[in-house]
């Protein structure tokens, strides 16, 4: 079987490289020169653990290649569509210029016995333009939706929780293509449900707007702790025992970023606007406020506690949204850096693996090469991305490297009693502050 790929960013390049892995002969093709040398060198241009090994073993292998010219998938037996549908300039509504550009291309190279399997989210009602589209050429179009986690992406593509495809009414042929596509995974028991297109498109929104509102809701929670004196974590504790509710996604802190969930719920939105649904999903609205006003108090609370100390030097820990990852995009930690930095702060930051695309994101902001340098001469210590590393920082010896003695905890993941040993103050979301031991 050939397979091809168009597009290749995070997803795309993931895909392909997933693909070749089981054995396909694998096409990625993309419009981006710089971006197609280095995957052909087998190097990601973006950080993806697991992801290096992987296209490195395609690329040796041949298996795997990549290039500008979409005239190369002729000859596929499944083409994905697996390009960026960003949020639209100046509207929530999502960009489908990728997705239309993609599928106009590869029209004069595909024809009877191809499918076309897009797994970009898109708004419901695409996938059924899109065949329509298709259509004249003899190919068909199914819609496979993703649902990768970032930092776990390769995991997520090689053993999914489950399937998803959406075909027309009594496409059997397609069913049966991309079971062949996935027999080595669907072998491991993987669950697989066949839907039609506009329930496939709605899958990955209706899924990252639930964990959007449960993450928002356990933030508002936290909002109401503050003011009552509550704590926030010990409250998801005790809720999260309820097996109807669960612990996971229920960590109050900065909120969320990244190139999904943000994007994905105004998208979500917007389309239910179009469709005259407005005010069902109307809701999605204040979950987006929540996760934001979450920025603005981290922010607050580190211009009070530079005021109590008469300081302006803050540590930034962390710049990407989330932990294994070198993504900026919609970036809480990012974010509160540049709004203290607007606001006259000196912020200095570092980041494991974030640096690059956080300086091409906020090329004014001083961005450093590790924690001692971020740390050094602060007034004010944040943590803004909860990485191991910083997790795991030895509080002792970080009280010998700088004269900070406030952190505020903008993940609550640390150990406020183990920094408050050595006299640090422990500010949490959502938690009564920690006070230094006398």
């Amino acid at each position: 079987m050939k397979i091809a790929v168009i597009g290749c960013g995070y997803l795309g390049a993931v895909h392909a490289a997933a693909m070749a892995s089981l054995g396909y002969e694998t096409v990625g093709v993309d419009v981006d020169e710089a971006k197609i040398e280095r995957l052909r060198r087998g190097e990601p241009p973006f950080y993806e653990p697991g992801l290096p090994e992987l296209l490195k073993a395609g690329v040796d292998a041949g298996t795997l290649r990549f290039t500008t010219d979409v005239s190369e998938v002729a000859g596929s037996d499944v083409v994905f569509i697996a390009v960026g549908t960003p949020q639209r300039a100046g509207s929530d509504a999502a960009d489908l210029t990728y997705v239309d550009a993609s599928i106009e291309s590869l029209l004069p190279h595909i024809g009877e016995g191809t499918l076309v399997a897009g797994k970009s989210t898109v708004p419901v009602g695409t996938a059924q333009r899109l065949a329509d589209i298709v259509a004249p050429t003899g190919a068909a179009l199914a819609w496979n939706p993703e649902f990768l986690r970032e930092g776990f992406a390769v995991e997520d593509t090689l053993t999914p929780d489950r399937l998803v495809y959406g075909v027309a009414d009594g496409d059997d042929a397609s069913v049966a293509r991309l079971d062949e596509v996935y027999a080595g995974i669907l072998a491991r028991g993987t669950d697989r449900l066949v839907v039609n297109f506009a329930t496939a498109e709605l899958v990955k929104v209706s899924a990252n707007a639930f964990l959007a509102t449960k993450i928002s809701f356990i933030n508002a929670m936290a909002e109401l702790s503050e003011t009552v004196g509550a704590d926030v974590t010990q409250l998801a504790d005790a809720i999260g025992l309820d097996a109807r509710i669960g612990r996971r996604f229920l960590n109050a802190g900065l909120g969320f970023g990244g190139g999904c969930l943000p994007k994905d719920i105004r998208a979500f939105q917007a389309r239910a606007d179009e469709l005259g649904h407005g005010q069902t999903l109307g809701f999605l609205r204040e979950v987006d406020q929540i996760n934001l006003r979450r920025r603005d108090r981290m922010v607050a609370l580190i211009d009070g506690e530079l005021a109590a100390v008469g300081g302006d030097r803050v540590a930034m820990l962390g710049l990407a949204f989330k932990p294994n990852s070198d993504d900026v995009r919609d970036s809480p930690a990012l974010d509160v850096s540049r709004t203290l930095q607007e606001r006259g702060r000196v912020v200095k930051a570092y980041d494991p693996e974030a640096s690059e695309t956080a300086r091409r994101s906020v090329p004014t902001l001083e961005i450093v090469g590790s924690v001692d340098e971020a740390i050094r001469n602060a007034d004010v210590l944040a943590l803004g991305t909860e990485w191991q590393q910083f997790r795991d920082l030895d509080p002792a010896e970080v009280a010998t490297k700088t004269a900070a003695r406030v952190i505020v905890d903008g993940r609550n993941t640390l150990d406020a009693r183990a920094w408050a040993a050595v006299g640090f103050k422990v500010i949490g979301l959502g938690r009564p502050d920690t006070a230094p031991a006398a």
